[in-house]
């Protein structure tokens, strides 16, 4: 059951959430279930998973996940994968820059009876955010004293 669950997981991050597919979310995604890192206000279930899928389809075009690892033990899946896009439309105030993301991403997801019932979120809003131009790049390494 393990390995279904790590298909169904790939399935997400790979051809329903770029495409917008919102006849296979529904396949996925249980009505009721929770995402942790939900945007405020963001309903619960398969209503926000839509939500968050068609928001980020329109901030960022040609969105992609790269998938680099994909682990599962019993209900729960971690999928550790890369962001990939161009931000063409408003992020949260942030105007349209026309620039390239590429940021980490760790999804866990809790699956029952095959569709995710719970998913945390935990992906580099920093790097993300330097990418647009919204804080400097990091600062090259501090001299010696000498």
């Amino acid at each position: 059951m393990t390995e279904e669950l790590k298909t169904t997981a790939r399935r997400i991050w790979e051809e329903i959430f770029p495409n917008c597919d919102v006849d296979r979310l529904a396949d996925v995604i249980a009505e009721d279930s929770i995402d942790h890192g939900a945007r405020p206000g963001e309903p619960i279930g398969l209503e926000g998973a839509k939500r968050t899928m068609f928001w980020l389809g329109r901030v960022f075009s040609g969105q992609r996940w790269e998938i680099h690892q994909v682990i599962g033990e019993g209900d729960t899946v971690v999928v550790f994968c890369t962001y990939h896009g161009r931000q063409t439309s408003d992020l949260m105030g942030l105007p349209p820059t026309n620039r390239e993301v590429a940021y980490d991403y760790v999804h866990i997801v809790r699956f029952c009876d095959g569709k995710s019932v719970e998913h945390w979120g935990v992906r580099d809003e920093a790097t993300m955010m330097r990418q647009l131009g919204v804080v400097p790049e990091r600062p090259g390494p501090v001299p010696a004293a000498g």
